[in-house]
Order: structure tokens, then C-alpha cells, then sequence
């Protein structure tokens, strides 16, 4: 009697807890501009599936300099059940060490091509998405942070908002890192190229009202001053919190992110 009781007992706490039915894809989608195929992670909610599927808004997540399409999916664990309780596709595509340009030196890396335009059309195309820029954001960390701001303010007509956490948001204090020079050229030789790539220098591009934009970082950063600075041409919607170049930072900051976009999508 004692062992049918647990056992009823088990099965009402299974039947209580919530249940999450997001699917998570691991696609390979093709790029028309750089002639190879890119993978990329879709996080899916249960209201987007089935026969009974509505259209969803869809957040882009780029990753940083040394990520892969996995790495939001290795941060954020929980993103499914994000997806679920917001009814928020989720799209995680590999930028490879892009940057998110479109190289000028090398015109094999086309991934700002690829993100805002290739990758949107395969999404729309397969998947229940609000076709509209009311219904896509965009935001990423540390290199995807700058791929995040960089892409919605050169792209307002795909994009309606976007964010930027830990991103280096302004590269010329950095020539000697991250690949950059592969991408744009030696500094010194380049410098014109790299104040035009830098996101710092696409901000008169946007008035207000083009973009819903947040964008945050650790206080303990060393991205920390150029995202003040940036903050400063900006003065709006910029947060610092406790916290480095992290993943536990990143666990966190996109909690608010999410929150903010999901706001943009319900207005």
C-alpha cells in the first residue's frame, strides 16, 4: 500500500511539472555568397510546432570570437524553456571568427551578408516567424555583441531591435587581437577601413525611434570603456552589473535581454 501510494504520488508531481516541448534543430544552411554551408542552431517553442503552430518572433544570438552555432545553447542551457514561456524562436548561427563582416580583404567571410539576409529568408522560409522587423531581434556576446549592433543599424529594415552584451563595440584599442587585422587589414595601413567597421562609428546611421537597442557589460570588463564610450553617444538603455568577460555573466545579462525584446515584440 505504502509503494502504490509513492508511486501515485510520483506520478502526480510529473503531471504537476511544467512541460517544455521546445525542439532545438542543428541545421546546415546554405550560403549563396560565401558558397558553403553554415550551421546554426534554432531553438523552437511548442507554439510555433504543429498543426496548431502561430507565428513567433525570432531573436538572433551570435556568439564570440572562438564560439561555434552551440555555444548560447552551452551558456543558456534553459533556452528551450525560454523559448517556451516566451514563444520566442531562438536562431544561433556559427560566425566562424567573421566578426560579422563583410571582409574587404577577404571575400570568403560574407557573414553580415549571411546573417542579415540569408539566414533570415532560410528562417522565414522554414519556420513559423513573424516575417517583419516588428517580429526580429538581434544580439550577441563579446565579438557577437559587436555583430548584434553592427548588423541591425546597417540592417533597420530586417531588424526592429538588438543588443549587445560584453561587445567590443569599438575595435580600434584592439588591432593586434581577435583576427581583426585577417578581416580588415593591418591597422596602421587600414585605418580608414577600420573606422568605418567599427559600431561605434555606424551610430549616425540611427535617429530615434530606428531601433530598439540595449546593450550592457561587466564592470570588471576590459570591453568595459568602450561600451561607456559608447553609452555616451548613445545615453540610453546602457547597464553596467557585476561581472567579467564571462560566461556566468552572459548566463545572466541575457536574461534582461530577452525581457526587453519580448516588451519590443508585444508592443
Amino acid at each position: 500500500m505504502k509503494k502504490n501510494r509513492l508511486l501515485l504520488i510520483a506520478l502526480l508531481l510529473v503531471w504537476l511539472a511544467p512541460s517544455f516541448a521546445a525542439r532545438v534543430d542543428t541545421l546546415l544552411v546554405k550560403s549563396p555568397s560565401m558558397n558553403k554551408e553554415i550551421k546554426v542552431v534554432v531553438v523552437t517553442p511548442d507554439a510555433a510546432l504543429g498543426k496548431k503552430a502561430v507565428s513567433c518572433p525570432a531573436v538572433y544570438l551570435l556568439h564570440g570570437f572562438g564560439g561555434h552555432a552551440k555555444t548560447w545553447i552551452e551558456i543558456k542551457p534553459n533556452l528551450p524553456q525560454i523559448a517556451d514561456e516566451k514563444g520566442i524562436i531562438f536562431v544561433c548561427p556559427d560566425g566562424s571568427t567573421s566578426w560579422y563582416w563583410d571582409s574587404p580583404k577577404d571575400p570568403s567571410f560574407r557573414y553580415e551578408t549571411f546573417v542579415s539576409s540569408e539566414l533570415v529568408k532560410y528562417i522565414d522560409g522554414h519556420y513559423k516567424t513573424i516575417a517583419d522587423r516588428k517580429g526580429r531581434a538581434i544580439t550577441g556576446l563579446s565579438m557577437g555583441g559587436h555583430g548584434g549592433l553592427w548588423t541591425a543599424i546597417r540592417h533597420k529594415d530586417t531588424f526592429g531591435a538588438c543588443g549587445s552584451t560584453s561587445g567590443g563595440v569599438d575595435i580600434r584599442p584592439f588591432p593586434k587581437n581577435w583576427d581583426m587585422a585577417k578581416r580588415l587589414g593591418d591597422y596602421e595601413s587600414n585605418k580608414e577601413i577600420w573606422d568605418t567597421h567599427t559600431v561605434i562609428n555606424q551610430i549616425d546611421k540611427i535617429q530615434n525611434g530606428d531601433l530598439a537597442i540595449i546593450f550592457d557589460c561587466g564592470e570588471a570588463d576590459f570591453f568595459i570603456q568602450v561600451n561607456k564610450d559608447l553609452h555616451n553617444r548613445l545615453l540610453e538603455n546602457f547597464i553596467t552589473r557585476p561581472g567579467g568577460h564571462t560566461g556566468e555573466y552572459w548566463n545572466n545579462s541575457i536574461d534582461y535581454q530577452i525581457l526587453f525584446f519580448d516588451k519590443f515584440f508585444k508592443k
